[in-house]
């Protein structure tokens, strides 16, 4: 078989990004170890209450120890429930101190859901029957805005809240 002289360079080029890119990923992979998130905590999405974390009484910020909180937080049709406050009205916003280390516990009812905190690193996926869990250091004061990234319904847009980190 013959192959013309471009034809030859392209497929060197090809076959040499194929080796690159898979020395990149064994090197991530086993030196690195980076490894896709296992052990991942399982909840059943019909009955997600039955999980202490996303009780109704147990959604929202929860302070654990000195400038160590826990964000429970359930997805579910358009909306972030981030529990109640003492009039018996949703929470749409948090406030955190400057410097907390902050673990968000997240799961949803229905459908995949993105959970963003714009600003920050914070970024995960959230899926029915999976506790997706973060832990970040909220190190900047500002009011950071909590969106879902990934296309959940026509309500989409609709899915925010708020997280203030203050002085």
């Amino acid at each position: 078989m013959h192959l013309h002289k471009y034809e030859k360079i392209w497929l060197m080029f090809g076959v040499g990004s194929l080796v690159v890119f898979l020395l990149v990923i064994g090197i991530g992979a086993f030196y690195k170890g980076t490894h896709p998130q296992s052990q991942m905590t399982t909840i059943d999405p019909q009955n997600v209450e039955a999980n202490e974390a996303f009780k109704k009484e147990n959604l929202g910020l929860t302070k654990v120890d000195e400038n160590k909180y826990i964000l429970n937080v359930l997805a579910s049709a358009f909306n972030y429930d981030l529990g109640v406050d003492e009039e018996g009205a949703q929470v749409k916003s948090i406030r955190v101190p400057k410097g907390s280390t902050v673990l968000f516990h997240v799961t949803s009812k229905d459908v995949v859901h993105g959970f963003e905190l714009a600003g920050t690193n914070v970024n995960m996926m959230v899926e029915p029957g999976y506790v997706s869990s973060y832990e970040t250091v909220m190190e900047k004061p500002g009011e950071y805005t909590l969106v879902c990234n990934e296309y959940c319904g026509t309500g989409h847009h609709l899915m925010f809240a708020t997280v203030e980190v203050y002085e």
